[in-house]
């Protein structure tokens, strides 16, 4: 079979995967400031000790690295004042349950019930101190840089108070890695810095960065694939008994 079988199974194997991440992408069409993800595969020639070697034609398939697309998505307005979306290049960082920062696009945020920013998700957005904690009875503005003000709906309203500042990184996209929940970490366990230049869009939320048209061909393309690594399977399964029938009748 010169291996056959097993150059083919590595493909079928590796193509599934791909067709897993393309499902994953296309199930978050819709999800605020998602980053789409991509299977990077690379053949690596067969290599054995045995007689007679194998063709140099002959290789495996393996997933070589898991990469995100950072294109930024389309800019929505919504009008809410608890809606923010990162201008440009730069995530929001929140708290996540281990202590650790994450970092997100998804700017849709809410208040807990004890007036703590946060996620829809309930991370709380980090501050410049912390958590950043909203008193009742006010309407809150987020501005360019970041920072939360908060107006009283009685009394003297033109009193404008600031409580805090969203923290707004911009690290190396090399150094973030996506984790299961979603948010993104430094890959050395590190915070990012505070970046000056990183603006919010007070209003606005950004959408997927998936574009479902492209996905769907890359599923088809992925489907004939598939298909094609099955058939070869198929072929090797019966080039063996063949064989094996030439033999048994010497």
């Amino acid at each position: 079979m010169d291996r056959l079988i097993y150059t083919a199974m590595t493909g079928a194997s590796q193509t599934m995967g791909r067709q897993a991440a393309v499902a994953h992408n296309l199930a978050n069409v819709t999800s605020t400031g998602y980053r789409a993800e991509e299977h990077r595969l690379r053949a690596v020639p067969v290599q054995s000790t045995n007689a007679p070697s194998p063709l140099a034609t002959r290789a495996f398939v393996v997933d070589a690295s898991v990469n995100t697309d950072f294109t930024p998505g389309s800019m929505q307005y919504t009008g809410r004042a608890l809606d923010v979306a990162v201008d440009g290049k730069g995530w929001i960082a929140v708290t996540l349950p281990d202590g650790t920062e994450g970092y997100t696009r998804n700017g849709s945020l809410e208040l807990s019930v004890n007036g703590v920013l946060q996620t829809r998700g309930g991370f709380p957005v980090q501050g410049d101190g912390g958590a950043i904690s909203v008193p009742p009875d006010v309407k809150i503005t987020i501005g360019r840089d970041g920072t939360v003000s908060v107006i009283p709906e009685s009394g003297a309203q033109n009193t404008v108070n600031v409580i805090g500042r969203i923290k707004l990184v911009n690290p190396d996209e090399v150094e973030l890695a996506r984790g299961a929940d979603g948010f993104f970490r430094m890959r050395g366990g590190n915070a990012a810095p505070v970046d000056e230049n990183v603006k919010a869009a007070s209003g606005y939320l950004e959408g997927s960065n998936v574009s479902p048209v492209e996905q769907m061909v890359t599923m088809i393309s992925l489907a004939r694939q598939f298909e094609m690594q099955v058939k070869m399977l198929q072929s090797a399964d019966q080039n063996d008994k063949s064989a094996t029938q030439v033999i048994s009748a010497r």
